[in-house]
């Protein structure tokens, strides 16, 4: 039988796993969307790459730091997080000016919900 301190690391290492994936799919679907789009486009085009290429970088450092085995620092996992939610909605926003990125917006929206229960988890 499991006690409720081992449950409790269940449920947080199975957050973590969440948004890990989470933040892999983001960061494959936005790096995919930034090289879709024309490098010399217009001004839109522009920010959803630079937005593209940002939210990729940031759910791939956040997922390596979510995958560490040694024992994390929580505030400063909660910091990288929290910044991974918001470039995440940041993404969202910017694909949702663009008809043919609907799939990295709702991507980028799936990534920022798992970041925000993960963040509900280690309240």
């Amino acid at each position: 039988m499991t006690t409720t301190s081992e449950q409790e690391l269940f449920r947080f290492l199975e957050d973590r796993f969440t948004c890990a994936q989470a933040c892999t799919e983001c960061a494959r679907a936005c790096a995919l969307r930034a090289s879709l789009l024309d490098p010399d486009g217009g001004e839109r085009e522009e920010i959803v790459r630079r937005n593209a290429i940002m939210c990729a970088e940031v759910c791939d450092a956040t997922c390596r730091m979510l995958c560490e085995q040694n024992r994390l620092d929580e505030k400063a996992l909660r910091v990288q997080v929290e910044w991974c939610r918001t470039v995440c909605l940041e993404t969202a926003r910017a694909c949702d000016t663009r008809r043919d990125a609907a799939d990295a917006a709702a991507v980028s929206r799936a990534c920022a919900r798992a970041c925000a229960d993960f963040l509900e988890s280690l309240a």
